[in-house]
């Protein structure tokens, strides 16, 4: 057989299986269908969730079980694995702020499993909001963000449930908005007074929250980071919360927020009434604090900021360890001083550098991505970010082990004066000295190993 025949016949036998495939997929679809449609003309409406609190006249039952929403959610149970996946489709999330970042994050969420959504927000689609919002058509303009998204997820995922509130957060509507115990709250609000309560009152109800600051007047996706809000940069709003939540909640941190290391290409437009001159934006709130005055936005930004938040939020319902990019304000002069350190450290207590085996790279990832630009011994939980340069005068790397040559899975990070103290010592004496350092530090070890395959 010619090897053209073979190639039609393997692209021949690929389309038949293909069609025979969709088909039967065609056809369990409506059987399930067909058998919903019975079910719901039985009994009351059923709610595919367990594990919190139904919405009145709801069964509780596996989502997972279900035929459909299985196959649906395949990708997710390869990657996460059956029990992991359960967690994600046991959750329940509050998404309040359902502009170009809310709508983005909450879409994914949904098309992720999650089991629950509360959806929050006072305003109305506009033609603007259609260059960043998730779903929004024009024939959804004028109608609310919430219901709008409600509407549309009903279609993409009918069996989670989707609670919609078109209403303003504030301390009046905190127990409406966060009742039930929701295992994540996304804050995607763009006002300051509004952000700043809300997650106040998370910090108080210890309620997991995720922040979004400012996407607005960006156009760089890979500046875009997840840190603890006292580490991000370069971002107007995220100062500004910062300040009132110490000032007002005496809170300095321990919130995740997901903020570009860029700056803003532009500011706030100046406010035009309707005869065209710069008026006074406050005489035309329609929500008292809320900005009329607008700054320009590349719509794809606001969107990955979104997918971003969901994709934190559900590796962290699944359970999934994930090492998020560290903030750490280093160029290569900088890892390249710590290298040259690291070789005189070397030839003056072994006698010669020949067993470093690493270089200014594999430094880098020691540095950045295993310590964090800080010290192994820092539990401050703050990764290392701004201000982080000037540190490097205080530290250096030096071996874990020192029976072991110094690689990237026996190099520890430590001021001068903890150096001077660890080279008098051993691993097993801190093990029994200080075992939680001892295992914080063999598990950023061994996954050093795991990732250059040791």
């Amino acid at each position: 057989m010619s090897e053209k025949v073979k190639t039609f016949v393997l692209i021949g036998t690929g389309a038949v299986l293909g069609s025979a495939a969709t088909l039967a997929l065609f056809r369990l679809l409506s059987r399930h269908v067909g058998r919903q449609d019975t079910d719901r003309r039985d009994k009351a409406p059923e709610v595919y969730f367990r594990g919190k609190e139904c919405l009145p006249g709801r069964e509780i039952i596996d989502l997972l079980e279900d035929e459909i929403v299985s196959e649906q959610l395949t990708r997710n149970i390869q990657f996460f694995g059956l029990e992991s996946q359960k967690k994600v489709t046991e959750s329940f999330v509050v998404v309040i702020g359902l502009g170009g970042v809310g709508s983005h994050a909450a879409s994914m969420l949904l098309r992720s499993g999650i089991g629950r959504v509360r959806l929050v927000d006072f305003d109305q689609v506009s033609v603007s909001s259609l260059n960043r919002h998730a779903v929004a058509t024009r024939e959804d303009v004028g109608i609310p963000k919430a219901i709008c998204l409600q509407k549309h997820f009903s279609s993409i995922f009918p069996e989670c449930q989707i609670e919609a509130k078109v209403m303003l957060y504030d301390a009046s509507s905190e127990d409406e908005v966060l009742h039930g115990q929701p295992d994540f709250v996304l804050d995607c609000i763009d006002n300051i007074d509004t952000k700043v309560s809300l997650l106040a009152t998370c910090v108080r109800r210890g309620l997991k929250v995720l922040s979004a600051t400012g996407a607005g007047a960006r156009a760089d996706p890979t500046r875009i980071r997840v840190a603890d809000l006292r580490e991000s940069m370069n971002d107007p709003l995220s100062r500004a919360v910062r300040y009132r939540l110490k000032k007002d909640y005496n809170i300095e941190g321990g919130i995740p927020v997901v903020f570009s290391l860029e700056k803003p290409k532009a500011k706030l437009l100046p406010f035009k009434g309707p005869n065209g001159e710069e008026e006074n934006p406050s005489d035309y709130q329609v929500v008292p604090g809320f900005r009329v005055r607008i700054i320009p936005v590349l719509g794809t930004i606001p969107a990955i900021f979104g997918q971003v938040m969901a994709s934190y939020v559900v590796t962290k319902l699944a359970g999934l360890s994930v090492q998020t990019e560290p903030v750490v304000n280093l160029d290569v002069d900088h890892y390249r001083i710590l290298y040259d350190r690291l070789i005189e450290h070397e030839e003056l207590l072994y006698g010669s550098a020949m067993e470093v085996q690493v270089d200014v790279e594999e430094v880098m990832y020691v540095v950045k991505e295993l310590w964090h630009g800080k010290s192994a011994r820092d539990t401050s939980g703050i990764s290392g970010g701004r201000g982080t340069w000037r540190s490097v005068n205080n530290l250096m790397l030096l071996r874990w082990d020192q029976t072991k040559p110094a690689s990237v899975s026996n190099l520890i990070l430590l001021t001068f004066k903890e150096a001077e103290e660890h080279e008098l010592t051993t691993p097993d004496a801190i093990r029994e000295r200080e075992p939680e350092l001892y295992a914080r530090v063999t598990s950023v070890l061994k996954r050093a190993e795991l990732e250059f395959g040791l």
